[in-house]
């Protein structure tokens, strides 16, 4: 009987690339592929890759660098594959800045992998960056229940690809494509699939994915919220996320979901980028701050106790102090519970890299500094505010000390308890004891079989 092949894969950059990291296991595990978590004893090597920024690029280049080495050293003959949007991006030219590579493939073609490998094993090295004309998620396997089972009680549900946005830093309408949405009935039938294996927290994922409209089983456009309402309706299914989003894009069905469906947690993640109308210009979102803030308070409206975080980038192109301020003042009025901030970082071939008025690199730091300090008081101040409330905690994983768990509370933040009467996968309700700079703890009072609430009372950060 033939040994199993060994598979290692390493994800970078979001969490549709956990996903396709996951579809691409799933894929090769019919080929006989079994995962390691050891790159070393691994017979394929595959890095699923982000583009998003400079240094997600060089890290790629960085661990191939890593790969090149050890496989010299010991003499293997390990195919190292580079997928993702640095695959997509960069092509060709990943194989000659690299040789130790022997397959590129772009994130829209690697349900080919197994056909890829064979070419490879011929003695060829394989570069596929195409978009094909086939649904790829029409040729990719389900799961194993044991795959599912491994990976947890969460799983994130592609629904959307690509986007048409066109924001004028950003290379991911030429590495994902346009916008393409899957039909309601396959996401649905996926949904149920995980559930029915164990999943019972689903966050729906895509590049831009509240511009979602797949075809419904009517034969009618569905937008999130309608979808978001189907899913609600499956048993056992008992939390429901989504991200990443657009502002122009969270219309009023969706506002609505968040007021009507207690399974869609109150935590929403809305990148905004700059808090200045004239730097949003530039960037080409297509709004201003003015729509930004009339969103936030019709989802306070409809749901009192949702928190919010965003993505912003400082130091764009031609950014004044005025601009930065513009931004400080957004961030302290909304209040955000988690944020993500970075230092705008030049993307060849997008329209923000030609511009001629770009910052310094000392400029960029100074602002980030100064934006990470008021990002980080309201994150602290929100979580300081869950002291003593009691959340209901999805159990996800085994802490580091013995009996310890960590579990989800509906704002997305870790928590730890102790010795809980329930394992992983179930849930359990939790008095908040104490806060930590990463993560809360809590004191398990039941397990939990009814969730139709979040907590025991409106989180007062959440009312100013």
């Amino acid at each position: 009987m033939h040994e199993p092949r060994k598979l290692y894969v390493k994800s970078f950059g979001c969490q549709m690339n956990v996903y396709d990291s996951n579809r691409m296991a799933d894929t090769l595990a019919k080929e006989g592929y079994v995962e390691t978590q050891d790159p070393a004893d691994a017979d394929l090597v595959i890095l699923n890759t982000c583009h998003i920024r400079e240094k997600a690029a060089e890290k790629v280049y960085s661990e191939l660098g890593r790969l090149r080495k050890a496989k010299q050293e010991a003499g293997s003959d390990t195919v190292i594959a580079v997928a993702g949007c640095v695959a997509q991006a960069e092509g060709a030219e990943i194989i000659k800045r690299a040789p130790v590579v022997d397959l590129v493939v772009g994130p829209q073609s690697y349900h080919r992998l197994p056909e890829m490998l064979a070419q490879v094993k011929g003695g060829r090295r394989v570069v596929d960056t195409d978009f094909p004309a086939e649904d790829k998620f029409d040729h990719l396997p389900a799961p194993s229940a044991a795959a599912t089972r491994k990976r947890g009680p969460t799983a994130f549900v592609t629904v959307q690809e690509g986007c048409d946005k066109f924001c004028t830093f950003c290379v991911v309408p030429y590495t994902r494509g346009a916008e393409v949405s899957r039909p309601v009935a396959k996401i649905l039938g996926e949904a149920r699939a995980l559930v029915a294996q164990g999943v019972r927290e689903i966050t729906l994922i895509g590049q831009n994915v509240n511009a979602f409209h797949g075809e419904g089983p009517d034969g009618k456009t569905w937008g999130l919220g309608r979808l978001l309402e189907e899913l609600a309706g499956i048993d056992r299914l008992e939390r429901l996320r989504y991200t990443t989003s657009h502002p122009r894009d969270m219309d009023d069905g969706l506002i609505a979901a968040h007021r009507d469906l207690p399974q869609l947690m109150p935590y929403l993640h809305l990148p905004v980028q700059s808090g200045s109308d004239r730097i949003l210009a530039a960037m080409n979102r297509r709004h201003g701050s003015a729509l930004f803030f009339e969103i936030i308070d019709k989802l306070r409206a409809a749901r009192p106790d949702i928190a919010l975080s965003s993505d912003f980038i400082v130091g764009f192109p031609g950014e004044t102090e005025a601009d930065f301020q513009a931004t400080l003042d957004m961030a302290e009025r909304v209040g955000f519970a988690s944020a993500y901030s970075f230092k705008y970082s030049i993307r060849p071939g997008t329209p923000a890299a030609e511009h001629g008025d770009q910052l310094s690199e000392s400029v960029k730091s100074e602002r980030l500094a100064r934006l990470h300090q008021v990002l980080e008081a309201s994150k602290t101040a929100f979580d300081r505010a869950c002291l003593g409330r009691r959340f209901d905690i999805l159990l996800e994983k085994p802490g580091r000390l013995p009996g310890q768990l960590i579990g989800r509370s509906p704002y997305l933040q870790s928590v730890v308890v102790t010795a809980p009467p329930a394992g992983i996968g179930e849930f359990v309700t939790v008095d908040i004891t104490e806060v930590g700079p990463n993560s809360l703890a809590g004191r398990v009072v039941d397990a939990v079989e009814d969730r139709g609430r979040t907590s025991d009372r409106p989180l007062a950060a959440m009312e100013a």
